[in-house]
């Protein structure tokens, strides 16, 4: 037997194993479904899921993540979160949950380091600066974690996307921690036409609350609000926004007043709630008072005036470089960075199906908060030449 064949073996019991190991509502690695079928010599020794974790790790995308904000832009402070922190952080609490209910771990972790692949520079301010804009030129609203689906399956790679499973596409598309859940059931009957469908109803209709189709993207979902709520909280108080005395009563005596008792008394009470269930829940009392606090991060930091200083020229720079790459299109400018460094080598196939304001929308997506500050200084800010007359 040659070491491929071995390995090949290997893999085979792995995802025999898993029926014996993990919990009947745990989403098995042989049940990955693509949309294009895989060479078996390509995906070798790795499991489905952790096939799919690996190409979102080598995704631009996900490089891309070490500078793009979490909440707090244009600050100088090297202890504040960045999204790359976050997802690792998000993907750490989700394993750790699965770890203890039993289910697919692969999974967990490819869903949560992808959850944010779509996000915006300048965090949910740039996504909403940039949803105003798409749908003013027709393409409709702009969410992220459509966004994060797109990016995956269409400009990846040049066009050709990374053919990731079905419930790790599902698991990004429906992460929506910003949505206070109690409890979340998956809807587990899906398929590519519906995850199609299901974007396409989203787009129409961005408050449409859509359940993910396993338990493990439900689990990612949770990990989602237990990782930021907590650390929110504390780069706000590091940034003098907040003091821990100011946290409300109610929530401090039932999830501690430090990052590190409101996510151990969040998980612990999670999985004390979901153990031998086929959803994920919190108790009433957990639950109702992660609502309060997030009620609290919204009043007193996200939308602090002192958070919001520098909002409006950001979302005047949003304006203003949408325009100019949309004049570069239609002028068909080559050298504009639009060209060079997003459209060069791309797939026939997108040009012909994205209209002039979806590449511009995917361009300024994928930016990092230094790179689209750059590309304002490079399009918005005059140069001084050296010119003979």
């Amino acid at each position: 037997m040659n070491k491929r064949q071995s390995l090949f073996e290997i893999k085979s019991r792995l995802d025999e194993k898993e029926e014996e190991r993990l919990s009947p509502y745990a989403c098995l690695s042989r049940s990955a479904q693509r949309r294009r079928e895989e060479d078996r010599v390509i995906m070798g020794h790795r499991q489905n899921f952790a096939l799919d974790t690996d190409r979102i790790l080598h995704s631009l995308a996900y490089s891309r993540y070490i500078d793009k904000t979490q909440v707090f832009y244009l600050i100088k402070n090297d202890h504040i979160t960045h999204r790359v922190l976050h997802v690792q952080l998000v993907s750490k609490i989700g394993r750790t949950i699965g770890r203890l209910l039993a289910l697919n771990e692969d999974l967990l972790e490819a869903i949560a380091l992808g959850h944010d692949i779509g996000h915006t520079p300048f965090g949910h301010d740039g996504e909403h600066f940039l949803s105003e804009l798409t749908e003013k030129y027709g393409v409709g609203h702009f969410l992220h974690n459509i966004q994060g689906v797109r990016f995956l399956e269409k400009i990846e790679r040049k066009g050709k996307g990374w053919n990731l499973s079905i419930q790790v596409l599902d698991g990004i598309l429906c992460h929506d921690g910003e949505i206070h859940s109690q409890a979340l059931h998956p809807d587990r009957d899906k398929d590519f036409e519906m995850l199609d469908r299901q974007i396409r109803g989203k787009m129409e209709n961005p408050i449409i609350d859509l359940s993910p189709m396993t338990l493990e993207g439900c689990v990612v979902r949770m990990a989602d609000t237990i990782s930021y709520i907590g650390r929110d909280i504390e780069d706000a108080i590091r940034l003098g926004l907040v003091t821990r005395e100011d946290l409300p009563e109610d929530c401090k005596e039932v999830l501690g007043d430090t990052n590190g008792s409101i996510v151990y008394t969040l998980v612990e009470d999670l999985v004390a709630n979901s153990l031998g269930k086929p959803y994920v829940s919190f108790s009433q009392e957990v639950g109702n008072a992660l609502k309060n606090l997030k009620d609290f991060n919204n009043d007193r930091i996200y939308t602090s005036d002192r958070v919001k200083e520098q909002t409006p020229k950001i979302k005047l720079m949003f304006e203003q470089l949408f325009t100019v790459y949309m004049q570069n299109l239609e002028s068909e400018n080559r050298e504009s960075d639009i060209y060079r460094e997003f459209l060069a080598g791309m797939a026939g196939g997108y040009s012909r199906e994205t209209p002039p304001a979806g590449v511009v929308r995917d361009f300024m997506a994928g930016m990092t908060d230094k790179y689209f500050l750059d590309q304002c200084h490079r399009n918005l800010i005059p140069q001084t030449r050296s010119i003979r007359f």
